[in-house]
């Protein structure tokens, strides 16, 4: 077992120093929120943390015995380290469990997240012996098919966080029974917000949705709701995850998002922004990480859902999964590239994100940007 990558001295100078300017140009939105004595962290994450290859830019998945040539390719960590990277460059302090294997692939996600992307890692660990988990992502017409190989993490997530720290909130998966860290976390304050993934057995059990009474929202995106309830379209899905938890979210792709908020009395649906997708890898993973940023920053639910919607759609506009997750740099170049470009439907776009105007005016110019790394140092994406 390894506390974390063996490194050189130089080695580790070198990230100090980087880790140091990075952190001059960290963007906080909530730092006037925080007291920086309670050591309480925003965002609580576990799961499985894989090394992503991804292709894009395939017309179609491959025959049986043919090759295909990609347009772009990215690397990155994957499956919970897209969270953790989306909530980390949006500001929010985030601490993540997970196993890392002591292979290449590990040390790589294990100073992606750490070193470039400034994750708490105190509650994740290193095992000999292990391999890292690797999934294959093949990006065509705005969707994607996988190929993973994985083993069992040698411990549980509660073994491996022990005792939570103080959160204020958490990202978990919906399973029959919350895992005992969560469980703890939930009555220490706590807010946990659920997600869900696709249901291979095609039995997508209501009595899943009996758990959601321990959490304060839910994010499933559309087709999810829809088998999960029994329903046929994705606004009877809301209504009835809206009985069962305080904020139930359905996000619907190219269609937006809708949401309920049972503890304000307020119903929104925000359209998606229209962008031409180039790697919906991660997307889902953004919008959570920003649904979760303007809630603990208290705006109201129209706001987050847009806010959430323009993370996702800046995130698929690059290539890398979780390394094309957008940062508080894209965000502000967004924003001042729709207040210069004052024509046609822009204007829909300056109304419904008019909120963000007081929060950009503080961004510095060399606050973090997306797509800043794969594993050759240098993001093969296409054109924002």
């Amino acid at each position: 077992m390894l506390a974390g990558a063996a490194r050189s001295p130089i080695v580790r100078v070198l990230a100090s120093i980087l880790q140091y300017m990075d952190s001059v140009h960290r963007f906080d939105p909530l730092a006037g929120n925080r007291d920086p004595e309670d050591g309480t962290v925003d965002l609580l994450l576990s799961g499985s943390v894989f090394f992503d290859i991804i292709f894009t830019g395939l017309e179609a998945l491959p025959s049986p015995g043919t090759e295909m040539w990609a347009e772009g390719m990215g690397s990155s960590p994957g499956g919970v380290a897209n969270q953790a990277i989306a909530a980390s460059r949006l500001g929010l302090h985030t601490s993540m469990s997970a196993a890392f294997g002591d292979d290449g692939y590990g040390d790589f996600n294990w100073s992606i997240l750490q070193d470039q992307e400034h994750v708490d890692l105190s509650r994740s660990r290193r095992f000999a012996n292990w391999h890292s988990p690797v999934t294959v992502s093949l990006s065509v017409n705005r969707d994607r098919s996988m190929v993973t190989h994985g083993h069992p993490s040698p411990l549980s997530a509660s073994d491996l966080i022990g005792t939570p720290p103080p959160a204020r909130a958490a990202i978990v998966g919906l399973e029959p029974e919350l895992e005992p860290w969560a469980r703890a976390a939930q009555q220490n304050g706590t807010r946990l917000f659920g997600d869900v993934g696709w249901d291979p057995s095609g039995q997508w059990s209501e009595e899943l949705l009996d758990g959601l009474g321990d959490f304060h929202a839910f994010m499933p995106n559309s087709e999810e709701a829809m088998r999960y309830t029994r329903t046929e379209d994705p606004w009877a899905a809301l209504y009835e995850l809206a009985d069962r938890v305080p904020i139930a979210i359905v996000t619907a792709g190219a269609q937006g998002a809708l949401a309920v908020d049972s503890i304000t009395g307020e119903e929104e649906w925000v359209p998606a922004l229209p962008v031409k997708a180039w790697d919906p890898t991660g997307a889902g993973d953004c919008f959570s990480a920003a649904f979760v940023t303007g809630t603990l920053a208290g705006w109201n639910l129209a706001d987050r859902l847009g806010f959430a919607n323009l993370c996702a759609a800046l995130s698929v506009q690059q290539v890398g999964g979780s390394l094309a997750a957008p940062g508080w740099g894209d965000i502000a170049d967004w924003w001042h590239t729709a207040n210069t470009e004052r024509t046609g439907i822009r204007k829909q776009w300056l109304r419904r994100y008019a909120f963000l105007e007081d929060i950009v005016r503080d961004v510095p110019p060399e606050a973090v940007r997306r797509a800043s790394a794969t594993i050759a140092h240098q993001s093969d994406a296409g054109p924002s």
